[in-house]
Order: structure tokens, then C-alpha cells, then sequence
């Protein structure tokens, strides 16, 4: 058996340096213990970005504030040659883990809310979120079919989708098919619904989710940035990170408010003895009825042809 950690921590917001050094601290902390699946919240490298939710001023047209803002978000993203990859590489191999990290991936002069699946190799996976909700198109573009996938760990698949993908039926269905033991549900923080999406997916798919959000605390905000001074001091992301069972169960308790890493055995035992009830891309599917088409293809705005 696997074990499995979600690591619910508050990022060194807007800072990649400081975030690489602290991730590498919690995920030795998390082997430690034993795990070797350690999941991240999203975006958690170098924070999500708050000001959508809590500036009001976030959305003005051309508003030098949000620019400067996002200049800053630019600088500290990583591209899949920047040389902090390799830092969590070496981190990752030093611990014998696969570490799912919630990034922002600089593609060019566009950034892209991915997971970047981590082991001592490098990168060995990638996935972007195929649809930025509501205000956060303003900072992400959207990801294509290539990216949905699963990787082989230890005898284990384990994939991964990002906040409101959860909510795309023909995205979950199209998970569904990698057959995934452990599967990561990334968020900014894990609240009421975002449990229930969580808890539905690892029912419907049979398979242990980690549910990973992140905490963080107005003071923890650099100053100078006007959309950030404008959100209200307090708590901003609460966690609520949880382990759910192939059954739906949550394994162990929910954390809320805390710096915390929650941990859970991934027993494969459940999730076949789960499928034969409900194996939604098998015996309890209809192709008879229903056909779905993925186009894995990479997309790409120009094409030279020869």
C-alpha cells in the first residue's frame, strides 16, 4: 500500500524562491512520515490569486494596479525549464516521491493554471486547467485535451483535475478511463461544495481523492500592491483539506484554519471491491448509448505546414 499526504500550507505568496524552499521542507516533512504521493493545493506555487475574489477594482479595464500585479505573478511563475523544477526534482528524488504541485506555468508571455506531477525524473506529467472560471480568465488561458492524463506511480495511476473541472461531466468521464487509484482535487481552499465535488468523484470514480486547499492570512500578503491592500484583513483561504475513501467517506477529519498535513493508506483492495458496484467506464457504462470523443491533440494558434 501507498501512502498518500495532502500538504495544507500557505504559500509564500507572490515569492517562487521562498515557495520552492518551503515546499521542499514540507515535502521531507510528509516522507517522514512515510508518504509517497504528496499532493499540493492549487496554484499553490506562488499562491492563487486572491484579488479576483476580495479587490473590488480587480476587473477595471487596463487598471495599472491589476497589471502591476500581474507582472509580479509573471515573474514568479515557472516555465518547465526553469531551474526551480529542478530544485522539486531533486527534492522529490532525495524522498522517493511523486509530488503533484499546483503551479502557475508560464508558456510564453501567457500563464496557465496547471498540476505538474514531479518525481525524481523531472516533470513527467502535465495538466492545465481546460476552463478558468469567471474572473480568473483575466490571468489564465485555457488548456486542451493533451493534458488530461494519469501517471504510473508504484503500480498506482494517479491523476488529477483543478476547482471547477470537478463540475465538467465529460471532463470527469474522460478521467474516468485512466482508471485512477489516487486521483487529486485541487483547490484554493476546500469548502462546502468543493467537498461535495470531491466526495462525488471518488464515488463516481471509484478511487481516493485528496482534496487539497490552501490557508492563508491577509497578513501574510506582500504590501505595496494596491488590489491587495484593498482585501479585508483576516483569514482569506480556511483549507479544509480532506482524504475521501473510494466509498465517499472522508478518511480522517477535515482540516480547517490550519497549517497541517493530513495523511491516508491507499488500499487498492477498495477501490476494485468499489467497482463492482459502479465502473463507470466499464459494466455500469453504455456505449451502446453514449460516446464521448477527446481530442488529445496539442493545440497550438500556429501551424506551419511544409
Amino acid at each position: 500500500m501507498l501512502q498518500a499526504a495532502i500538504v495544507q500550507s500557505s504559500p509564500v505568496f507572490l515569492d517562487l524562491k521562498g515557495c520552492v524552499d518551503k515546499a521542499c521542507g514540507l515535502i521531507a516533512d510528509a516522507a517522514a512520515q512515510g508518504a509517497r504521493v504528496i499532493a499540493f493545493p492549487e496554484t499553490w506555487l506562488p499562491g492563487y490569486p486572491v484579488w479576483l475574489d476580495y479587490s473590488p477594482n480587480a476587473g477595471i479595464w487596463d487598471h495599472p494596479p491589476a497589471k502591476t500585479l500581474f507582472r509580479r505573478l509573471w515573474e514568479n511563475s515557472v516555465a518547465l525549464d526553469s531551474p526551480e523544477l529542478s530544485t522539486l526534482a531533486a527534492c522529490a528524488a532525495k524522498h522517493r516521491a511523486l509530488v503533484l504541485m499546483g503551479v502557475h506555468e508560464r508558456v510564453g508571455s501567457t500563464l496557465y493554471n496547471s498540476i505538474l506531477y514531479i518525481t525524481g525524473d523531472g516533470v513527467i506529467g502535465v495538466h492545465r486547467k481546460l476552463m478558468p472560471t469567471y474572473t480568473e480568465r483575466m490571468i489564465w488561458g485555457q488548456g486542451d485535451g493533451s493534458t488530461l492524463i494519469a501517471v504510473d506511480f508504484e503500480g498506482a495511476r494517479v491523476g488529477g483535475l483543478i476547482c471547477w473541472e470537478h463540475w465538467m461531466p465529460l471532463t470527469r468521464a474522460a478521467m474516468h478511463t485512466h482508471r485512477e487509484l489516487i486521483h487529486v482535487a485541487q483547490w484554493p481552499m476546500v469548502n462546502g461544495m468543493h467537498l461535495v465535488a470531491s466526495r462525488h468523484y471518488a464515488f463516481e470514480g471509484q478511487c481516493f481523492v485528496l482534496a487539497a486547499g490552501a490557508v492563508l492570512h491577509s497578513d501574510e500578503l506582500p504590501g505595496g500592491f494596491a488590489l491587495l491592500d484593498e482585501i479585508p484583513r483576516g483569514p482569506i483561504l480556511r483549507g479544509g483539506s480532506a482524504i475521501i475513501g473510494p466509498d465517499g467517506s472522508l478518511i480522517g477529519e477535515q482540516k480547517r484554519d490550519v497549517e497541517a498535513i493530513l495523511y491516508a493508506e491507499i488500499d487498492e483492495r477498495k477501490a476494485i471491491e468499489g467497482r463492482m458496484l459502479l465502473d463507470v467506464n466499464g459494466h455500469y457504462s453504455r456505449p451502446d448509448v453514449f460516446r464521448l470523443e477527446v481530442d488529445e491533440r496539442p493545440k497550438s494558434g500556429v501551424a506551419f505546414l511544409k
